[in-house]
C-alpha cells in the first residue's frame, strides 16, 4: 500500500461500539497501545439495541474500574429490572421473574439469581447508556487513540505486520493514509469488512425470527399500568405477541413485535395496530415513534475468527437472536479474551502459536451460545402459537388458564433472564495453553451450572477479606491460589520457572481462609486473570514445573 503512515501500533481496533472499547480497556491496562477507528461521530449514540450487561461481563468491568460507573447508570434506582408476562402492557400480569432495581441489587438476594456465586450480579441497563460510560474511561487513557468519523477501506499483512488504509469521512476527497499495526481486531459488526477481508464466511441458521422494532416515547403508560412496571414487559395474548423493555424508565420504550410464521414481508404488518395491541391502548393513546428497525434474528457464527495477524470479534464474528441477553455479552468475552492473548505476545513471553487459543477457546463458546439462544427463541415461538384463546376472559377457567400459562411461561424464561450457566458454567476444553488433568468439565445449560476447578472451567468465586474479592485479587497474567503454606517446592518451582520464561506470576496465599468453596480440592490451582483455571495441583517438581510453564506460554504440544 503506497498511502502515507500516519499511525504505527500495537494494534489496530476497527470499531467503537462496546467491544472495541472493552478490547482497547484491556489492552491499556496491560500497558499496551491501540488505535481504534469508528465511522460514527463521538457523540452519535448507538440505536437502542442492548439491554443487558451479563454478571461476567460486569466482572471484567468491574476489573476494568468501570463496573461502578455503569451500575449507577441506567434506570431510576428503584426502578424493578423484574421481567414481567401479561396479556398486554396495561392488562393482567400472569408471572414475574422477580430482578431487583439497582437500588437493592447488592442486598436483595430473595430472587432467582440473588445466590449467584459473583462479586457482580447482573446489570440491567440499555446499550445508550453503556456506550458513553465506556467511551469516557476510553478517552481518559493515553495510551488510546480514537478516530471517529473514520474508515477503514482496505488491508494486508504479511508475517511481520499488518497495514490499513483509512479514509477520514470529513475530508471525503482528501487521500487516505496508513496505519501500521502488529495486530488488526475487526469488532465491526454484522457487515464486517474485516471478517470478509479474511475471507471468513458466517455459517448456520439465515432465519430464526422476524421482528419489528420500535422505539417510542410515551410519556402516560406507567401511570395506565395495572401491575407493577417492569424492564421488560411481555404481552401474550391470541391476537399479537411482543415485548417492550423501559429505556429510561420513565417515557422511553423498545418494543418488539414477533411476527408470526406467515408473516414475511414487515411492510405488510401494520406497525402502529400492533404496537397499539401489545401495549393494550386503543386508538385514543398518544405516543411518538423516535426510530424503528425490523430485523432478522439469525444463528451465525464465522467458520475463522484469524487469519494470521488479523482476528474478528463480537458481532463480526456471531450474530444470533438476542435471547439471554448475549449478543453484546459474548462480545465482551471475546475482546478480554483476545486482548489477553495479544497482551501475552506484546508482552514477549508467549509463543507466536499460543495465538490460536483465542479461536480454540471462543469460537466453541459461541456456537453453542447461539444454539442455546436459537432453541430458545423457537421454543418461545411455539409458545406463542399455544396462547389460550381464554387467557383474557374474566371467569374462572380464564384465571386457571392464566395460572396454567403464567408458571409455564416463568419455568422456560427464568433459565433466559437468570441464565447461570451461560455466566458461569462454559469452560475452554481445547485450549493450547490450558494444562489438562484426567477429570471432564462438568456439563451447563443456559439456566444451570456446576461450579468446578477442572482447568478451563470458571475459577469458582470466594471473598477474601474485607469484602475483597478473589478475582480482585487476580494479578495480569497468571495466579497461583495456595490453599496450603505457599513456602515450599512447589511455590519455588513455578516462580523460578516462570522468571525464566518472564510468564507474569502473582502468587496468592489462601491458605487462611475459611470459607473456601469445596470445588478446589488441591492444595494449588492456577487461574488466568479472566478467572478460568488453567492448571492444579498438590505437589510439582522442578522438570514438571518446566512442562507446566512452557504449556501456559504455548511452547508445548501436549
Amino acid at each position: 500500500m503506497s498511502a502515507d503512515i500516519k499511525f504505527n501500533t500495537p494494534v489496530l481496533i476497527v470499531g467503537a461500539g462496546p467491544v472495541g472499547m472493552t478490547m482497547a480497556l484491556c489492552l491499556a491496562q496491560r500497558g499496551i497501545a491501540s488505535v481504534l477507528v469508528e465511522l460514527r461521530a463521538a457523540e452519535v449514540l448507538p440505536d437502542v439495541k442492548c439491554n443487558h450487561i451479563s454478571a461476567r461481563s460486569m466482572e471484567l468491568f468491574r476489573a476494568l474500574g468501570v463496573s461502578q460507573d455503569l451500575r449507577a447508570a441506567g434506570l431510576p434506582d428503584d426502578y424493578p429490572h423484574s421481567v414481567s408476562y401479561r396479556t398486554s402492557t396495561l392488562g393482567e400480569e400472569i408471572a414475574r421473574i422477580h430482578i431487583p432495581g439497582r437500588n437493592t441489587r447488592l442486598t436483595d438476594h430473595s430472587g432467582p439469581d440473588g445466590h449467584w456465586p459473583t462479586p457482580e450480579p447482573p446489570h440491567r441497563i440499555n446499550q445508550r447508556y453503556i456506550e458513553p460510560i465506556l467511551r469516557q474511561h476510553v478517552q481518559k487513557q493515553a495510551l488510546i487513540t480514537c478516530l471517529y468519523k473514520h474508515q477503514v477501506i482496505a488491508f494486508e499483512q504479511d508475517e511481520h505486520q499488518v497495514t490499513a488504509q483509512v479514509q477520514n469521512l470529513e475530508q471525503p476527497d482528501a487521500p487516505a493514509f496508513a496505519i501500521q499495526a502488529s495486530y488488526l481486531v475487526g469488532c465491526d459488526g454484522g457487515r464486517s469488512m474485516v471478517r470478509k477481508g479474511i475471507g471468513a464466511k458466517l455459517v448456520g441458521d439465515e432465519v430464526v425470527q422476524r421482528v419489528q422494532s420500535t422505539c417510542i416515547r410515551a410519556p402516560g403508560l406507567i401511570a395506565k399500568m395495572k401491575a407493577a412496571p417492569a424492564w421488560a414487559m411481555f404481552t401474550v395474548n391470541p391476537r399479537r405477541s411482543g415485548n417492550i423493555y423501559a429505556i429510561d424508565g420513565k417515557e422511553v420504550w423498545l418494543i418488539h413485535n414477533y411476527l408470526r410464521d406467515h408473516e414475511v414481508d414487515f411492510e405488510a404488518v401494520d406497525r402502529d395496530w400492533a404496537i397499539r395491541t401489545i401495549l393494550g391502548v386503543g386508538d385514543d393513546f398518544e405516543y411518538q415513534v423516535m426510530s424503528k428497525e425490523d430485523w432478522i434474528g439469525r444463528r451465525l457464527v464465522s467458520d475463522q475468527l484469524q487469519s494470521g495477524k488479523v482476528f474478528v470479534a463480537g458481532d463480526a464474528a456471531h450474530l444470533w437472536v438476542p435471547y439471554a441477553g448475549y449478543g453484546m455479552n459474548a462480545g465482551l468475552a471475546d475482546a478480554a479474551n483476545l486482548a489477553w492473548h495479544l497482551a501475552a505476545q506484546l508482552e514477549g513471553w508467549a509463543a507466536p502459536q499460543a495465538l490460536s487459543a483465542y479461536e480454540k477457546e471462543r469460537h466453541p463458546i459461541t456456537e453453542q451460545v447461539s444454539r442455546f439462544a436459537m432453541n430458545h427463541a423457537h421454543a418461545m415461538s411455539q409458545r406463542r402459537r399455544q396462547i389460550p384463546e381464554n387467557l383474557e376472559e374474566d371467569s374462572p377457567a380464564g384465571q386457571a388458564a392464566r395460572t396454567e400459562f403464567g408458571q409455564d411461561l416463568y419455568d422456560l424464561n427464568v433459565q433466559q433472564y437468570c441464565c447461570a450457566g451461560l455466566n458461569f458454567g462454559y469452560y475452554y476444553d481445547q485450549s493450547p495453553v490450558m494444562v489438562y488433568d484426567e477429570e471432564c468439565a462438568p456439563d451447563y445449560s443456559m439456566g444451570s451450572f456446576q461450579s468446578s476447578s477442572v482447568p478451563g472451567c470458571r475459577a469458582p468465586h470466594f471473598w477474601l477479606a474485607e469484602g475483597r474479592s478473589v478475582y480482585d485479587a487476580l494479578g495480569p497474567a497468571y495466579t497461583l491460589l495456595c490453599f496450603v503454606n505457599p513456602i515450599c517446592e512447589t511455590v519455588e518451582a513455578l516462580k523460578g520457572q516462570a522468571a525464566v520464561a518472564r510468564m507474569p506470576l502473582t502468587v496468592i496465599d489462601v491458605s487462611s481462609q475459611a470459607n473456601v468453596p469445596p470445588e478446589y480440592r488441591h492444595a494449588f490451582v492456577l487461574v488466568r486473570s479472566d478467572a478460568h483455571t488453567v492448571w492444579r495441583g498438590d505437589a510439582l517438581n522442578l522438570e514438571t514445573a518446566q512442562g507446566v510453564i512452557a504449556k501456559l506460554c504455548g511452547f508445548a504440544s501436549h
